[in-house]
């Protein structure tokens, strides 16, 4: 009976840990945290990934669709470092993105405008190793010469932890109001979905080949001013 007991756990431990993920909740602007989804849309798949490369739900992930419930938009200035937060700290190998794209109303916007690009992280390599940065929180600046307005401010954590299976997107939308600035209109841009091709190598790579040896992040080229 114990024996039973004892593996019944097991399975429920593991089954746990398998659901387990992380999701992206807070955002620190003006050098303050905010409360738990208060900047960030709030999803209605828990942690779970967002899996399907042509799905409308990789724009800000399941439910996000517009900012609703208590979500509000954040005055930040043009050039200045934000941070997401997420529940637990990343654990699934693979590279974090960040996008924007302006919008008219950062609350309604459905992320349907063009995108670019302003970080990636991709892994550093040493003595043929890969290193990934699987941290709880990852900064961004944000890009000093873009114009004033409404934004929404994306990040992309991918998992590639599982070679032969699908890559899952860790994904949340801050909603920004950006102050000073420029009038740089920023490039190159992308559609999303869209941005991420079945076909690109960061999507396909086996991270545990013996020949992994270098990384090119999905997606298109970082915008700069």
């Amino acid at each position: 009976m114990k024996s039973f007991a004892a593996a019944a756990l097991l399975v429920a431990t593991l089954a746990e840990v398998a659901q387990g993920h992380y999701i992206f909740q807070f955002l620190t602007a003006n050098g303050q945290k905010g409360a738990k989804y208060q900047n960030v849309r709030t999803n209605s798949n828990y942690n779970s990934p967002v899996t399907a490369l042509n799905s409308n739900d990789l724009r800000c992930n399941v439910g996000a669709s517009s900012g609703g419930g208590n979500t509000t938009t954040v005055a930040v200035a043009a050039g200045s470092t934000v941070q997401f937060t997420s529940d637990v700290a990343v654990y699934h190998q693979g590279p974090i993105s960040f996008y924007m794209t302006k919008v008219t109303d950062a609350v309604a916007a459905d992320g349907s405008t063009d995108w670019f690009k302003i970080k990636e992280i991709g892994p550093s390599f040493s003595g043929g190793q890969a290193k990934w940065d699987m941290s709880q929180t990852y900064s961004v600046a944000l890009p000093s010469c873009i114009a004033a307005g409404d934004y929404l401010l994306r990040i992309e954590q991918l998992g590639i932890h599982n070679p032969g299976g699908t890559p899952q997107f860790y994904i949340a939308c801050a909603q920004l109001k950006v102050t000073g600035g420029g009038s740089k209109a920023m490039s190159p841009t992308t559609k999303i979905p869209g941005h991420v091709k079945a076909t690109d190598s960061g999507y396909t790579a086996n991270i545990y080949d013996p020949s992994f040896k270098s990384y090119v992040v999905p997606g298109p080229k970082v915008a700069t001013c």
